[in-house]
């Protein structure tokens, strides 16, 4: 058999899911630059003719037809953050585990191999299934392949159910805490710094609004079971004119994880609160969603792949689903303290786990 060639690559779906994932990894596919591996999982399942497949520029869709009465989504992105020297992947051991080592190796490059290789061997699941391959996750919302396909394509993200391969050590975890982002910004008058005096220096009112960061209490907030732990930090300040120059404004950028229990304007109005009498922007707002492990698939699932669920912390694209009113929960191989990492590795344990959860509960025999 030919070796397999990064730069033209096509996947024998027969392979073992971590041969898989080696290979999609070793396919360099940073955000924007997708193509070349969405081409190939469509030539990967050319010859699954239980198969529908639908593109959307770097979204690929695959779903079966067979007159189920339920149909569960299941996704995963195919893009990654920047590499830094962690490509191509390789094998290596780690306190007696075998591990995967390398970039999308946990995010969510395994998910996406356990995903392609039993979309094309599953003809005849207890469900129908739409499988969902996108593009652009690591970025902007406005360039999330699933923002193009909702908007393009609603109909597809029908479902009773919706799992997304992020990595959760091959455990469930439910929902996800909302995101928002914030500018507080402070204002004072500009002077030459000789006469400091004369003027009134921003910079040095951040402190103020530093302290209110860091004296802060996130709570843990439970939401139908799962206990979201909250956050609010400081991820950036800028200020300053010139070296001679008292500043007249200060940026304090503020990062608010929120459980799934705030609605969008709840959080805003907290954030608003925190700091009034300050000069708050918010630049970015993605509400949560709730554990959704309450639909009778979502009980039948977590029976079929045991384990206890626990909450996302971080905000996923279950949450776009939510609020399609189609419950979520996040599934996936490898350590979400590994995703982004340099040294971002996946325990091969998890990728099989992973696969053998899925395809129990798939084939009804979990």
């Amino acid at each position: 058999m030919p070796r397999f060639d990064p730069a033209h690559p096509v996947f024998d779906l027969t392979d073992s899911s971590t041969v898989l994932t080696q290979q999609i990894c070793d396919v360099e596919s940073v955000s924007g630059d997708e193509t070349l591996l969405a081409d190939a999982i469509v030539a990967s399942l050319a010859g699954a003719e239980h198969l529908e497949i639908i593109r959307d520029g770097d979204t690929i869709v695959a779903r079966t037809n067979l007159g189920r009465e339920q149909r569960v989504v299941i996704a995963g992105h195919i893009d990654t953050v920047p590499l830094n020297d962690n490509l191509p992947t390789r094998y290596e051991t780690v306190d007696g585990e075998e591990y995967l080592w390398g970039r999308g190796t946990v995010d969510m490059k395994a998910g996406v191999a356990v995903q392609l290789k039993l979309a094309a061997e599953l003809t005849d699941p207890v469900v129908d299934i739409t499988w969902m391959w996108y593009d652009h996750e690591e970025v902007s919302n406005e360039l999330n392949g699933l923002t193009r396909l909702a908007a393009n394509r609603p109909e597809l993200f029908a479902g009773d159910f919706a799992i997304l391969g992020e990595p959760s050590n091959s455990q469930i975890e439910g929902g996800c805490n909302g995101n928002l982002r914030a500018e507080i910004r402070a204002y004072g008058l500009r002077a030459h710094s000789a006469r400091s005096w004369v003027g009134d220096n921003a910079i040095h009112k951040a402190a103020d609004i530093l302290a209110i960061l860091d004296s802060y209490e996130a709570p843990q907030v439970e939401v139908d079971g799962l206990v979201y732990r909250e956050g609010l930090n400081a991820v950036g300040i800028s200020g300053g004119v010139a070296g001679n120059v008292i500043p007249d404004e200060v940026m304090v950028h503020v990062n608010y994880r929120f459980a799934p229990s705030r609605s969008g304007e709840e959080a805003v109005a907290h954030i608003r609160s925190l700091f009034e009498g300050y000069d708050v922007t918010i630049v970015d707002l993605a509400v949560g969603a709730r554990p959704g492990l309450d639909a009778p698939l979502a009980q039948r699932f977590q029976a079929a792949v045991g384990g206890e669920a626990k909450p996302k912390y971080g905000w996923t694209d279950v949450a776009r689903f939510s609020a399609m009113g189609v419950p979520a929960v996040n599934y996936g191989p490898g350590d979400p303290m590994k995703a982004h990492a340099d040294d971002e590795r996946v325990r091969v344990s998890q990728i099989e786990e992973c696969e053998a959860g899925l395809r129990a509960w798939l084939t009804g025999r979990g």
